[in-house]
C-alpha cells in the first residue's frame, strides 16, 4: 500500500521510540516525504542503525540515545534535535514496554516499569518538547494501544498506563490548543512485523491464522497503515482534529487483540508452571 501523497519538506519530525517497529515506520514515512527526522531511543546502537536506514531513504536525519524514563535525558535529546533541525513541527511519542503478568503475581517494580515507560515517558517527552514545538502549527501524536479502553487479563499494567496516555492526550489538547498545537493519539491493533505481535500475539502460523480470522477486515495491519494515519494527522487535512484517540485495528481490537493476548498469556503461564 503506497503512502499518502503529502509533502513534509522543510518540516522537523521528532520520533521517540523511533528506531524500530511502528515508530520507525512512522519516522521512515516522514523521511520519504521530505521531512528532517530526529529519532531517539534508549540504545545508541539502535539509533545508529535507524539513522543509516533513514539516510538510505533519502532523509535528513539525526538521532540521540535517551531513556524516556529520564526527563533530563529527554530534554537534552530535544535540545540537540532542535539545534540540528530547528523547531519541532511533528512530535511522535511511542516508547512502550509490556509483558504478561497477573496483578496478584506482578511485583510493584514490574507494574511501575510499564507505567514509567508508557505514561511517565509520554509525559516527559511532551513536557520537555513543549518549549520547542512550533507555535502555532505543531502536531503531537502519541502511540496508545487497545488496552487503554479494553480490559485484558494479564495486562493490568499496560491497561492502566495506556489509559493514562489517552487522558493525557485529551487534557493537553485542551491546555495547548490556544497555542495552535494539536495533540492526538493512534491506537494500533495487530500490526504485522512488530515485536509486540511476534512476542505477545502470534508466535506461530496457527496463532497468526487465528488473529487474521478474528480481525473484521481479515488481515494484519501494516506499518504503512499506521504511518499513513500519522501522516494524515500531521497534515493540514487534519487541521481541526485535536484530542482524538483513533483506533487503527481493522475494525475490532475487542475481537482480535483481546482474545489473542489473553490466550498467549495463559499459554506462557502454563509453560512456566510446567517447567518449574
Amino acid at each position: 500500500m503506497p503512502l499518502i501523497d503529502l509533502d513534509f519538506s522543510g518540516r522537523h519530525v521528532a520520533v521517540f521510540g523511533g528506531t524500530s517497529g511502528i515508530n520507525f515506520g512512522i519516522a521512515e514515512a516522514f523521511a520519504r516525504r521530505g521531512a528532517s527526522v530526529t529519532v531517539a531511543s534508549r540504545r545508541q546502537e539502535n539509533v545508529d542503525a535507524a539513522l543509516a536506514r533513514l539516510r538510505e531513504a533519502g532523509g535528513r536525519a539525526a538521532g540521540f540515545a535517551a531513556d524516556v524514563r529520564d526527563f533530563d535525558a529527554v530534554a537534552r535529546a530535544l535540545e540537540s534535535a532542535v539545534a540540528a533541525h530547528g523547531p519541532i513541527d511533528v512530535l511522535v511519542s511511542g516508547a512502550a514496554g509490556n509483558f504478561f503478568a497477573s496483578a496478584a503475581g506482578m511485583s510493584a517494580n514490574g507494574f511501575r516499569t510499564v507505567v514509567d515507560i508508557d505514561l511517565m515517558g509520554t509525559f516527559h517527552v511532551l513536557r520537555a518538547a513543549h518549549a520547542h514545538l512550533r507555535k502555532p502549527g505543531a502536531s503531537v501524536i502519541n502511540v496508545s494501544a487497545p488496552q487503554a479502553v479494553i480490559p485484558m487479563r494479564l495486562q493490568s499494567h499496560a491497561c492502566a498506563a495506556k489509559a493514562g496516555v489517552d487522558q493525557l492526550t485529551r487534557v493537553l489538547a485542551l491546555e495547548w490548543g490556544a497555542e495552535g498545537v494539536r495533540i492526538n493519539a493512534i491506537a494500533p491493533g495487530p500490526i504485522d512485523g512488530t515485536e509486540g505481535v511476534k512476542r505477545l500475539m502470534a508466535q506461530d502460523e496457527a496463532q497468526r491464522a487465528q488473529v487474521v480470522a478474528s480481525v473484521p477486515l481479515q488481515r494484519f495491519g501494516t506499518l504503512e497503515d499506521i504511518a499513513n494515519l500519522a501522516l494524515f494527522l500531521a497534515s493540514p487535512h487534519a487541521g481541526f482534529i485535536s484530542g482524538a484517540v483513533i483506533p487503527c485495528d481493522g475494525g475490532g481490537a475487542l475481537e482480535s487483540v483481546k482474545p489473542m493476548l489473553e490466550a498467549t498469556g495463559r499459554q506462557l503461564a502454563a509453560q512456566e508452571r510446567a517447567a518449574s
